[in-house]
Formats: structure tokens, sequence, C-alpha cells
């Protein structure tokens, strides 16, 4: 294992880390993706395409419900999450028991989702995917503000943002072999095992028992909500992340409908890898470079800005463009944009962190803002498409909710 100079799992981190550690870390991380993702981009929807008529719903009803629902579950699961590993006093230190744990058992969760009979046990499976998955991936984000100094930020925030696309395209691949059980066993074998490597290699900082603040229940409720009087830039960060983000989910929910009913491709399960693949090739072109640019220059809100301004107009070419050509004209920028985003929007959000002791918890607390629009992306486009304007509509909702996001980066001030 690599021995850390640091002698508290609190100690604001000093000591570059190795690529070794960056490579690993991000592994973990793509392996979660994996769990996510292989399930939203295809799964979920040929899931709920099949269960439609014994639910008596239209299938995008179906899978905005088992999605939305999810969201929420894991809006509130990633916080918690990251507050119990604060307090973790495992002598594997804060996070590992959490990133091993919640891999398993979401890998377990995945397997059992397959089989569900109906919309009921699809929604619960789905839901327990998401609770175990958004422990590990609680307790892996974490470990960055626990060991990355400020000046390599950036640099790790771009690969964790790769490995997330890889996650994403290999999730989606993996989803695609053939059959629903293939498919969900193939993303929790993947799962379970991209974990590992991390967590045997690397030594997770522990945090002793004498650092552990007694546990007073309404503190720690209470300490749930940052106060965005208390924490302007924290709040600010927070809405421009959720905007974007809103912004980019309301474009992939429905992409395998699009393709199928709106552009009319002839495969449109093999035509959501395809445009994934693309996005995921010039998001790899972007990602870590924007990340090791912005370390360099020390900047981060010029490249927050600039990349939403690119995904909406992404979105709004969805919008006006509803051909095979406009689609992938459209996944590149959208990778493009959010290759930026990703690396340096993390980076932005660690340096916006109040409490050493509460990283986990604030993280979880910050990534509410990627659950968040899972939730409110169904909500939101169901009925755009099924009654208010269909897909030119809900492309460009799109594209003025990312732009609003971009926008707001403005209204931080102590990050430049």
């Amino acid at each position: 294992m690599t021995t850390l100079p640091a002698s508290s799992a609190l100690e604001e981190p000093s000591v570059d880390v190795s690529r070794g550690w960056t490579t690993t870390l991000s592994l973990a991380n793509g392996a979660i993706w994996v769990g996510w993702f292989g399930p939203l981009q295809v799964l979920l929807a040929l899931q709920a395409a099949e269960l439609a008529p014994g639910a008596g719903m239209p299938k995008e009803s179906v899978l905005a419900w088992v999605t939305g629902i999810g969201a929420v579950v894991s809006m509130v699961s990633n916080p918690v999450f990251g507050a119990l590993s604060d307090r973790t006093t495992s002598r594997f230190g804060r996070r590992t028991p959490w990133i091993v744990g919640g891999s398993a058992t979401g890998a377990a969760a995945l397997v059992l989702l397959a089989l569900a009979p109906g919309l009921v046990t699809m929604t619960l499976g789905w839901c327990l995917v998401q609770v175990t998955l958004n422990a590990a991936f609680a307790a892996v984000t974490a470990s960055v503000p626990d060991q990355v100094p400020h000046r390599q930020r950036g640099r790790v925030g771009g690969w964790l943002g790769a490995a997330q696309m890889l996650g994403v395209v290999v999730g989606t691949g993996l989803a695609s072999l053939g059959g629903l059980l293939a498919g969900y066993a193939a993303c929790a074998v993947f799962c379970a095992a991209g974990v590992l490597p991390f967590v045997v290699r690397h030594k997770d900082p522990a945090l002793s028992p004498a650092e552990r603040e007694p546990l007073r229940w309404r503190e720690f409720l209470a300490g749930f909500w940052l106060s965005p009087r208390r924490y302007p830039d924290l709040g600010w960060a927070w809405l421009t992340r959720f905007l974007i983000n809103l912004g980019n989910s309301v474009v992939l929910l429905y992409l395998l409908y699009y393709l199928r009913d709106r552009v009319h491709h002839a495969d449109p399960e093999t035509g959501v890898l395809i445009l994934t693949a693309v996005n995921g090739v010039t998001l790899l072109a972007t990602v870590v470079v924007s990340g090791v640019w912005s370390d360099r220059v020390g900047r981060r809100k010029p490249f927050v800005l600039w990349a939403g301004v690119l995904m909406a107009g992404a979105s709004g070419l969805l919008a006006v463009w509803q051909t095979w050509p406009g689609a992938l004209v459209a996944a590149a920028l959208l990778g493009i944009g959010f290759g930026v985003f990703t690396s340096v929007d993390f980076a932005l959000m660690t340096d916006v962190l109040p409490s050493a002791a509460a990283r986990g918890k604030d993280l979880g607390i910050i990534n509410i803002a990627n659950s968040l629009p899972q939730a409110v992306a169904p909500a939101l486009s169901a009925p755009i498409v099924i009654h208010l304007g269909g897909y030119p509509a809900l492309y460009g909702v799109a594209a003025g909710i990312g732009l609003l996001g971009a926008l707001l980066v403005h209204r931080i001030r102590n990050v430049p």
C-alpha cells in the first residue's frame, strides 16, 4: 500500500498525489458510472417499454416515474452517506469501507433490478441501486479534497471526468450486449471489480476516535443545510451546477425515444451507442486538458461559463436540426462543453468547501446538483414531449436552462 505523509484525516493535503493514485481513483469512479448509466442510457428504457402495457401508461411515463423517484432517493442518499463516511473511524480509513460496501451491494441490486416483473418492483430495484452506488460515490468523491492539494484538483477533476465519460460509454456498451439480464449482469460485474485497485493499492487516511466530534442529532441534521447567506459562493456554484446538469439531463433522458420516434433511426439502440461514443471522444479531448489548463492559469469561472454556453448551443441545435447528422454534431459539441465543465467545475466546488471535517457531507450536498436534475428532468420533460410541443420545445427549454446556469457563474466572488 502507498503510505501517505498526512498524520490526520483532517489535515489540508499538501503533497501531490501520484499518477497511480489518480488512475485507480478514476477507475473506481468510472466503475460506479457504469452501474448508473448502463441502465439510464439503454436498459431502463427497454425495461420500461416491456412493462408499459401492464402498467397501463405510455413507456415515457413509466421511465419518467422510475428515474424520477430514483433520483430523489439519490439526492437524499449522497449527502447522508457522505456524512457517515466523515464520521467513520475504521482502521481502513473513512472512505474505503463505503467504497467497497457500496459497490458490492450496488452490483447485487443491479441483478435484482433485471428480474423486476412490474413497475413497482422495477422502481424499488432502481432505488436500491441508487442508495448503494451513492454510498460508494460519496466516498470516492470525498477522497479528492481529503488527499489532493488545490494546485492539482483541476488535473484530478479532469481525469475523474474522463473516467465518468468512459463509464457512460462502457456502461452503454455492456448494456447493449443482448438481453436485459446480460446487460445488467455485465454492468454489475464491472461496477464491483472496478473499485478494487484503488482500495487495495492505496491507503485511506484514518480518522481517530479522538478527532470525531460527539454525535448530537440536532447538530448532525442541521449540518445538511448550508446557508447560501453564510456561504454565498457555494450557493451560486451549486445553482450553476444544478442548471447546467438539468439542461444536460433533459437532453439525455429521451434520447432513445428521440432517435426512434422523431429521427426515425433504423436501429435506435445502436444510435444511442454511437452518439454516446461521439460524445465521449470529444469529451475526452477536452476534459483533462481543460483541467490542467485551469490549474496553470489559476482560473475556474471562464471555463465553466463558456462550457455552459457551448452546451446550451448544442441543445438548441437538437431543437432545430432533428436529423441523424444534426444529432451527431450536437453530441460532439455537448462532449466538448461537458468535458470542460466536468473537470473545472469539480475543482471549483472543492475550492469552496467550508470544512475539512465535513467534506463528504458537503460534497454530498453539492452532488444533489447532479442527482436533483434527474428528478426534475422527467417531471419537466414528459409533459413537454406529450402535450407542449414535442422534441423541438423540449430541447429549446434545455438550451435556455443551461444558458442561465452558465451566466450565473459570474456571481461567485472568491474564486477567479
